[in-house]
C-alpha cells in the first residue's frame, strides 16, 4: 500500500516536526516529548503518552484544559522511561504530575519506571491505568483504548480546577471502571516501518474487538449491515454498562470516513433510543487510531454532572470536539 512518507525511520520526527508547524502553541523537548509552549505555572500537570500511530492521541491533546505533555513512542511501541521522565520534569511546577497510562505491558514498565526516577529526585508523581476495553475478559488485562481521551479530558478539567493531585487520581479512579469501550475493523493497519499488515481479513469478514494496534478480537464474523454491526458492539457494552444516561464516542479507526462514523452514529442512536437510553453527549470523529485501520470503536460512559461538565468544558485541542 503506498504511504505518504519519506523515510520509515522518519517516521516520528517527520510527524512532529508537521505537528510543529500546524500547532503553534505546543513544542518538542528531547526529540519525541510534546509539551504546551505555556507551561502552567501552578496546578497539578497532566502526561500521556504511548507507541505513535494512534493520532491524534496523544500528541494533539497536548493544550490546555487537556495534557501537559505527550510522550510519544515509535509505531505502535511503548516510549522509553527516560523520555518520561523527561516530560514529568519538563511540566512539573511543584503541585504534582498524573501519569495517564494504558495498559499494556510496555506502556505500564516504563511509566511506572519513569514515576519512580522522578520521585528519586523529589517529584510528586501519581499514576492511573485505564482498561477500557471489554473485548478481554480479565478485567485487570483489558486495554486501554479511546476511552483514555475520555480520561485526558477529566484529569485536564480537575487539573485546571485547581484539584490536588491526590483528588484528581481519587475522582479519576472513580470513573475508570464505568468507562467501557469495544472496537471493530473492516480493515488491518499496515505498519509503515515495517511494510506489513496487522493481521490478515478477507472483504467478507470483520473482527469484532479488535485492539488499538491490530491485536486479535473476540471473534471473526461475516460482514452484516451498520445497524447490525452497531447493535452487535452495544450488547457487548450493555452487558457492562447500566444506565440510562451516558456520554458516547464514536471513534473512527484511522481509515474511516467522518461520513461512515455519522452514518454508525444514526444506527447507534436509533439502537440506545429503543433501549429507553438517553445519550446527553456525543464525541464523534477520530480520537484513539490505529494508523489506517478501517473500523470504528464504541465508548459507553454513564453520565454524572462532574464528568458532564468536564466532557463539554472548553480546550484548545483541534482535536476534541
Amino acid at each position: 500500500m503506498k504511504k505518504l512518507i519519506k523515510d520509515k525511520t522518519q517516521f516520528l520526527s517527520d510527524m512532529l516536526d508537521g505537528m510543529l508547524k500546524a500547532n503553534k502553541h505546543i513544542d518538542v523537548i528531547a526529540d519525541t516529548v510534546i509539551v504546551r509552549k505555556d507551561k502552567k505555572q501552578q496546578g497539578v500537570a497532566i502526561v500521556s503518552g504511548g507507541g505513535s500511530g494512534h493520532e491524534p492521541a496523544h500528541a494533539g491533546y497536548v493544550a490546555p484544559g487537556m495534557l501537559d505533555a505527550a510522550v510519544c513512542g515509535e509505531v505502535f511501541t511503548s516510549p522509553t522511561p527516560d523520555k518520561i521522565l523527561s516530560a514529568i520534569k519538563a511540566v512539573d511546577n511543584g503541585d504534582g504530575v498524573l501519569l495517564v497510562i494504558k495498559n499494556y505491558a510496555g506502556d505500564v514498565m516504563n511509566f511506572e519506571m519513569a514515576q519512580e526516577m522522578a520521585e528519586m529526585e523529589d517529584i510528586k508523581v501519581s499514576s492511573i491505568i485505564v482498561r477500557d476495553d471489554v473485548a478481554v475478559t480479565d478485567e485487570e488485562k483489558r486495554r486501554g483504548v479511546a476511552g483514555t481521551v475520555l480520561v485526558h479530558k477529566y484529569a485536564g478539567y480537575l487539573a485546571e480546577q485547581g484539584v490536588k493531585l491526590e483528588d484528581i487520581k481519587k475522582k479519576v479512579e472513580q470513573v475508570l471502571p464505568t468507562i467501557k469501550s469495544i472496537g471493530m475493523a473492516l480493515t488491518a493497519p499496515m505498519v509503515p516501518t515495517t511494510g506489513q499488515y496487522g493481521f490478515d481479513i478477507t472483504d467478507e469478514e470483520i473482527e469484532i474487538g479488535v485492539g488499538i494496534h491490530g491485536e486479535k478480537g473476540l471473534s471473526r464474523e461475516k460482514i452484516v449491515s451498520v445497524d447490525q454491526i452497531v447493535a452487535r458492539l452495544s450488547e457487548e457494552l450493555l452487558k457492562e454498562v447500566d444506565a440510562n444516561r451516558l456520554i458516547v464516542m464514536v471513534n473512527g479507526m484511522g481509515g474511516t470516513p467522518l461520513s461512515e462514523l455519522n452514518i454508525v452514529t444514526k444506527y447507534l442512536a436509533e439502537y440506545l433510543k429503543d433501549k429507553n437510553i438517553n445519550v446527553d453527549h456525543w464525541l464523534v470523529g477520530d480520537y484513539m487510531t490505529a494508523l489506517d485501520m478501517q473500523g470504528v470503536s464504541l465508548t459507553f460512559v454513564p453520565t454524572n454532572d462532574d464528568l458532564y461538565q468536564a466532557i463539554v468544558a472548553n480546550t484548545s485541542s483541534n482535536y476534541f470536539n
